[in-house]
């Protein structure tokens, strides 16, 4: 007999038991992908507005050192941190025994090449889920409609007579995973790619301070073993 409540919900409930358990993996996939692309957009907003504000700070021609010794009190995050790493590891490796201009530059960049890389993880996180969400989405919803279509089928074999009336329900229940597949994937697919421009964006400029800072570092004086402040 087909469901005699027709509404959504109504279809729902009356769904083959498979289906409804595909209907509530897609609503999981769905909540989980907006709590994702909220907090990404948080992140990224907040990312946005702390690198002009570092670069401002950075080459307004403030001694470098006592940026560094403000920045560190907190947690820095972005370019900050970037800068943070660099210029602590100019400053300590300053002090060393005997360490080239050189050797000093590159140790510099390495360890300003690994804040970048951290920075970068922590920009991409939850990235990849909603990329999962986006791609996958689909094919479960569409599982859930094909093994629906197939319950409502095998059902209609067993009465004498098919009529629309009774093959319609069971259509309609097993399209709406095909809808929710669709709901849950769009926003995802609209997210990860906007996201990931975003993202790739920041780490371009993080990465160009990265050369700009190791230029302003190459044009200082080397003395090994003593402690110089580098100015912009």
């Amino acid at each position: 007999m087909p469901p005699t409540d027709l509404s959504l919900f109504g279809l729902i409930l009356a769904a083959s038991p498979l289906v409804q358990v595909v209907m509530g993996i897609l609503l999981l996939a769905s909540v989980l992908s907006w709590t994702s692309i909220f907090d990404r957009a948080y992140m990224l907003r907040q990312a946005k507005r702390e690198l002009p504000r570092f670069e401002e700070e950075f080459w307004s021609g403030r001694d470098l050192a006592v940026l560094y010794r403000t920045l560190r009190t907190a947690t820095p995050t972005g370019g900050a941190a970037i800068f943070c790493a660099g210029f602590r590891e100019y400053t300590r490796l300053q002090q060393a025994a005997v360490v080239s201009q050189q050797a000093l530059i590159d140790g510099v960049r390495r360890a300003m090449r690994v804040a970048l890389n951290r920075e970068a993880d922590r920009l991409e996180a939850r990235l990849p889920f909603l990329a999962t969400v986006g791609s996958s989405s689909p094919y479960i919803g569409l599982f859930g409609t094909v093994w629906g279509i197939m319950s409502a089928f095998q059902a209609l074999g067993q009465v004498q007579q098919a009529t629309l009336h009774l093959v319609a329900p069971g259509i309609a229940e097993a399209l709406i995973a095909t809808a929710m597949g669709l709901f849950a994937a769009i926003p995802a697919v609209i997210a990860y790619n906007r996201y990931q421009h975003t993202v790739q964006c920041l780490i371009n400029r993080y990465d160009d301070f990265v050369d700009e800072f190791s230029n302003i570092l190459q044009r200082q004086p080397h003395q090994a073993g003593a402690t110089s402040d580098p100015q912009a």
